[in-house]
């Protein structure tokens, strides 16, 4: 076994504990399931200004973005300005471009590092070093705003790490994609209204180090997203169980390449879940 494979499974049975924070499956009185309230708050169209051919031979469109998968819950993510996103930037699994924003959530060494490359304009750590306080960003750099809802975790001893993950959201070019990070519980009203409506969603998909299945599926509903691009899923088999899981409502498509351009107009009609090569 590998060091990497090695600290992925550091802690399983203690993470593996049951999900902490609220949830509606908790509830002793069955409950209707939440859904948010609201479009992406914030989001506004815009035309950011296009990057000249001459300097960038892939640039994109004003209501384009490049979304690349690079491993693990790790994601490239360019703006049309040229503004370049690390999710769960880490010492094990980084895109080949030096990130201009990097972010980071607090469940494992392969979603943080202490040691971020010294050249990345912006390290986002997505957990508040002060115990039981959120740490909250909005951040707008170009044609780019980051902004993060702070979530629970479970720490290596089976309790509550308060705050201890983030989803990150990017509001990039009239699209408002949300990286779920290593997500252990379901949301809240209060959650999902803060996340908004999403266009597209990265998900954790194991169903055992993160959120369970049936949490996970419940998420997705609630979210609305019309594209789910799954992440954090060690291997095929994983993959595969998930995509059974998600069978019948959303289509299912595998890419062949780990990159795609995403805009508002080229959104499935149905609500569809594409896998991209790597794990």
């Amino acid at each position: 076994m590998n060091g990497f494979v090695r600290l992925l499974r550091i802690g399983a049975v203690a993470l593996a504990a049951a999900a902490i924070a609220p949830s509606a499956r908790a509830q002793s009185t069955p409950q209707p399931k939440p859904e948010m309230r609201r479009q992406c708050p914030g989001l506004v169209a815009s035309q950011p200004a296009l990057m000249p051919a001459a300097l960038n031979v892939a640039a994109l469109n004003p209501d384009q973005v490049r979304i690349t998968f690079v491993g693990h819950a790790t994601f490239e993510i360019e703006s049309p300005q040229g503004v370049r996103i690390a999710t769960d930037y880490n010492d094990f699994v980084r895109p080949p471009v030096l990130p201009d924003i990097a972010t980071m959530n607090h469940a494992h060494l392969t979603h943080y590092t202490d040691n971020p490359d010294p050249g990345i304009k912006y390290v986002l750590r997505g957990w508040s070093d002060t115990p039981g306080k959120p740490k909250i960003w909005d951040l707008q750099y170009r044609d780019v705003r980051v902004r993060n809802v702070p979530t629970n975790i479970r720490d290596g001893l089976g309790g509550t790490d308060y705050y201890g993950n983030s989803i990150f959201i990017f509001e990039i070019a009239n699209l408002c994609i949300a990286h779920l990070s290593h997500l252990h519980h379901t949301l809240t009203q209060q959650q999902l209204d803060d996340i908004g409506r999403v266009d597209v969603v990265m998900a954790p998909v194991d169903g055992f180090y993160t959120l369970d299945l049936d949490g996970m599926m419940e998420v997705l509903t609630a979210l609305k997203a019309p594209l789910v691009i799954p992440m954090h899923f060690f291997n095929q088999a994983a993959l595969e169980r998930f995509l059974d899981r998600a069978h019948g409502q959303w289509d299912i498509e595998r890419a062949a390449a780990p990159t795609i351009v995403a805009s508002k107009s080229t959104l499935p009609a149905k609500p569809k879940v594409l896998a991209l090569p790597g794990h």
